[in-house]
């Protein structure tokens, strides 16, 4: 069963400095059919404007993914971490017993567009901590490239729950499969472009929440990117 998110049909916030778009319920945005998605309870399509942020706030028990689409992110923490996430960079962030951050967009001109992904983890109090890693287009180019599991696998960044994310990049007419494993659900959101997934149209911004299929067939009506949760 392939249920489709579409784009449009998602919690929108809009600020002077932040246009954000809601996959499930989250802060204002309440949608009780849009709750989540097994362990993934987030995601938020962030675009941030030249000189706006996050001034620093609080997050507790959430693995918190960074996946920056484009333009640079600037990072600080209350565990000692100053950093900068660039297009094509991936953040994972455990904020377990309780962490303080700030995300801003430095430039002048350029906005930052980023997919921001809460994912509940295996159990509650964990030390806080941090990874961040650059994925190269080519390595997710035509394939589906392992960036978070949970034993850090294939230079993966490690997540602490019983989930995997792959990211990918396919050109116009490209074709790749996955084979579902036994008892797990696959979510799948659009950065960029449109696909097709065992006959169902994703455009930039759906997901699609998938369960009880043995195996995917996905092929690009156009350039495109997008990630893939294994649940």
């Amino acid at each position: 069963m392939i249920k489709i998110r579409k784009s449009e049909d998602r919690g929108k916030g809009s600020f002077d400095w932040l246009t954000t778009y809601h996959s499930f319920s989250f802060a204002d945005y309440y949608n009780p059919d849009h709750m989540g998605f097994q362990s993934l309870r987030v995601i938020n399509d962030d675009i941030i404007a030249p000189g706006g942020g996050f001034d620093t706030h609080g997050h507790r028990d959430m693995e918190i993914v960074t996946y920056v689409i484009e333009g640079t992110l600037a990072h600080k923490d209350s565990i000692g971490n100053i950093a900068t996430i660039k297009t094509g960079e991936v953040q994972r962030m455990t904020a377990g017993k309780g962490i303080r951050h700030s995300e801003f967009n430095h430039s002048d001109k350029q906005q930052v567009r980023l997919l921001q992904i809460w994912i509940l983890p295996e159990k509650n109090g964990l030390e806080p901590g941090y990874e961040q890693k650059n994925f190269s287009q080519k390595e997710k180019q035509g394939k589906l490239k392992l960036i978070v599991s949970p034993e850090g696998r294939d230079g993966s960044l490690k997540i602490h729950q019983n989930a995997e994310i792959y990211a990918s990049v396919l050109e116009k007419d490209d074709k790749i499969s996955y084979v579902i494993p036994e008892n797990s659900h696959v979510w799948i959101q659009i950065a960029s472009g449109c696909i097709e997934v065992n006959g169902n149209l994703l455009e930039n911004g759906d997901g699609a929440a998938i369960s009880d299929e043995k195996d995917l067939k996905i092929s690009s009506k156009e350039d495109s990117e997008f990630l893939l949760f294994r649940l």
